[in-house]
């Protein structure tokens, strides 16, 4: 059975296997203590969440276990081919998810939550809220012309982004726009993203709700 370590990030990998219709074992990772969790630190030395276990096969980027699991799982539904015109938009979106969204939030979530107050407006924090920012242009300016990221059909690009913007709704970082928010309700009212939440529910970041989307 596939074993996915952590939620957080992870959860983006549980929606993914809950969409294809796979079993899985999610198994929870305290990051505040993880120097102590031998078990977790035998899969990912580097002690950051999630990784997946499938049999002998370890991954430990998020993005990257998504494009393996519909690699190795998929039906061809939540990906896009490469001969599809829309391939590249699929792509970008898939990866902006983290590198130009989940990654900046997550930086301002410890710029303004975590660091000392004499530090909470530090360069570094409003850099990553410009990035943020920037790169949710390119997503509002996509939903503009078509439902979801890689046009008519829900692909594994609109829960790369999702978790990106709930990320920033559920820690008070981000307040979607218009665009954003029907975008958000469209992707949530899916039933595997409830049954991923239900699986979830039990971390802090991941409540029962998306808060404020109708």
């Amino acid at each position: 059975m596939l074993t996915v370590y952590g939620e957080g990030r992870g959860f983006r990998v549980v929606w993914l296997l809950e969409e294809l219709g796979l079993a899985y074992r999610l198994r929870p990772v305290d990051l505040p203590a993880v120097e102590n969790d031998r078990d977790f630190l035998a899969i990912n030395p580097a002690g950051f969440i999630p990784a997946l276990e499938d049999g002998k096969t370890i991954m430990v980027e998020s993005i990257a276990i998504l494009e393996y699991l519909l690699a190795r799982y998929g039906s061809g539904s939540l990906a896009v081919a490469a001969d599809d015109p829309a391939f590249a938009s699929y792509l970008q979106f898939l990866h902006l998810g983290e590198a130009g969204l989940a990654g900046p939030m997550n930086a301002v979530l410890v710029g303004r939550e975590l660091a000392p107050e004499r530090e909470r407006d530090a360069r570094v924090t409003r850099w990553a809220r410009e990035t943020f920012e920037s790169r949710l242009g390119l997503v509002i300016r996509r939903l503009a012309d078509c439902p979801y990221l890689a046009g008519d059909r829900f692909t594994a690009a609109d829960i790369s982004v999702s978790y990106a913007l709930l990320l920033g709704l559920r820690t008070g970082n981000y307040v979607p726009g218009p665009t954003e928010r029907d975008y958000l309700v469209r992707t949530t009212a899916r039933p595997a993203y409830a049954r991923a939440m239900e699986s979830c529910q039990a971390t802090k970041v991941w409540a029962a709700r998306s808060p404020g989307l109708g």
